[in-house]
């Protein structure tokens, strides 16, 4: 299993791994728990389960809401950026969220399959879905197993997670801020 890299300066201001700082699995927070709350309940006063914005030239941001089930979310560049636009001008955010999800590059493709639309959970509560993340074609799922052949180190794994609970909060604070401006 391929895991993703965390900058240093995440693992050090979590505590890197020297002993006196050394966290539980129970103790790792979610940064984006309170935004993906934000951002679903926005959506739902606006009506809508779907929501897509531009990021960076090139680069678009869009989620797909199923209430009370799973907040889906995902970045990309496309190569052209007609049809995005296209979309994205008649709020057909449903449709560009799919493009992105499928016709962007997928070597810049980061999907986030928030499973209780609850934020990126560390490991799975017990008896519910743990929340998965693909970035450029390699998955990751918060199931909370590290160890053993088939698995990561538990400092891999916390790694890994902290990388993607803060690329996940960036994402939401895009889309968050796309829905104030257009509300």
């Amino acid at each position: 299993m391929t895991l993703l890299a965390v900058p240093a300066t995440l693992s050090a201001q979590r505590g890197g791994a020297s002993p006196a700082s050394t966290k539980s699995a129970q103790s790792v927070e979610s940064r984006s728990a309170a935004l993906a709350t934000e951002l679903t309940k926005l959506l739902s006063a606006q009506n809508l389960d779907s929501i897509a914005t531009v990021e960076a030239e090139m680069q678009y941001v869009g989620a797909l809401y199923i209430p009370g089930s799973q907040l889906l979310v995902v970045r990309a560049k496309v190569p052209s950026k007609d049809r995005l636009s296209y979309l994205l001008y008649n709020k057909m955010y449903k449709d560009a969220y799919a493009d992105l999800n499928s016709a962007s590059d997928a070597a810049t493709r980061v999907l986030i399959a928030d499973l209780g639309a609850n934020g990126l959970q560390f490991k799975q509560a017990k008896d519910q879905p743990f929340d998965m993340v693909q970035i450029a074609g390699k998955s990751v799922a918060y199931d909370g197993k590290w160890g053993g052949k088939d698995n990561p180190s538990k400092d891999e794994y916390a790694k890994s997670y902290e990388s993607s609970d803060e690329q996940y909060t960036q994402m939401l604070e895009v889309l968050i801020a796309a829905l104030k401006k257009s509300s």
